[in-house]
């Protein structure tokens, strides 16, 4: 019969989530985002405005990331003590953050080919109504990119990281992605302005379709590099080399240990995950060698194998290779 209490030797799995600042500031900007969206459709139907209709339904599609966004930030919070996720529901974040870089290349693609469109047939712009909307849409959009990324923040939903210690970049991917597609509106508000300027000043209608051109790709880069990020996350690509160097040689160290494996992944944002195997003629409790590794703030969940050596050192001989 069992009767000793595992409760001291146990420890939650369940996340902690703290991600409700930034979801407040997400469902904040989707309201902006969607009011905008109704006012240039409305708008686009009334005057007839080609123009004004896109940029409405390009701006529904970043009204459809932010709802991505708000999904996985309710759904981690819900599943947060849910045993059926292993490691907790961490990765919904960068799982949204992927499915949002998704959304914007698309975006990207469709403003590329309406931009080669109007190139190719030209139409008529009527430049102080879109000229109005454009710096209506600039004022919502800086206003989305400060209510997400506000001064003194760091940027792009990054969360506090230590380059010098190796810990490498730990981002709200989520958080990250709405950024990007609120600044993705920006730019292209910028860039409509200044096209619908030289086109009411030198009449250069080529120009809007070119700045077009110029903002998808800038956007299609975004996308990439986000695609990027969460894929790493999603696929448990190991973290930072310099990270697994400083836990190898911490725990290396003391007495005559070595690492024989070494397994290093991020759960979510700030909470790293790992295993390591160690061996040593002196082993000790695993609590020691987590000991070892206290100094590094985003390892959470740490697993130790110790494995006592009773055999010879391993010595390189004389006249053999080492």
């Amino acid at each position: 019969m069992h009767i000793h209490c595992m409760d001291s030797y146990r420890h939650p799995h369940a996340d902690s989530v703290a991600s409700g600042n930034a979801e407040r500031r997400v469902r904040l900007v989707m309201i902006l985002t969607l009011l905008c969206m109704v006012a240039e459709i409305a708008a686009g139907w009334a005057f007839g405005s080609l123009a004004l209709l896109a940029d409405g339904w390009h701006m529904a599609s970043h009204g459809a990331a932010m709802t991505i966004a708000l999904f996985a930030y309710a759904f981690a919070r819900r599943h947060a003590a849910d045993p059926a996720f292993t490691f907790g529901t961490g990765k919904v974040n960068a799982l949204a953050g992927f499915a949002s870089a998704i959304v914007l290349g698309v975006v990207a693609v469709m403003m590329i080919w309406e931009a080669v469109q109007r190139l190719m047939t030209p139409v008529a712009v009527s430049y102080g109504e879109a000229m109005i909307v454009a710096v209506v849409g600039l004022v919502v959009n800086l206003a989305s990119v400060l209510i997400l990324d506000p001064p003194g923040g760091h940027g792009h939903g990054h969360a506090h990281d230590d380059h010098d210690r190796g810990e490498g970049h730990h981002h709200d991917h989520n958080l990250r992605a709405a950024t990007l597609h609120v600044m993705a509106d920006l730019l292209t508000s910028v860039g409509a302005i200044a096209a619908l300027a030289a086109g009411m000043m030198a009449s250069w209608a080529w120009l809007d379709p070119a700045m077009g051109i110029v903002g998808a790709v800038v956007i299609a880069v975004w996308a990439r590099s986000l695609v990027r990020d969460t894929a790493r996350v999603l696929l448990d690509r190991a973290e930072n080399p310099a990270l697994a160097e400083e836990i190898r040689s911490l725990i290396e160290a003391d007495a005559d240990n070595r690492v024989a494996d070494l397994h290093v992944w991020a759960m979510r944002p700030d909470h790293l995950a790992a295993i390591v195997s160690v061996v040593t003629h002196y082993p000790r409790e695993p609590e020691h060698y987590k000991g070892l590794l206290a100094a590094i703030p985003t390892l959470r969940h740490v697993t130790v194998e110790v494995i006592g050596h009773g055999g010879e050192p391993c010595l390189p001989v004389a006249g053999l290779p080492g």
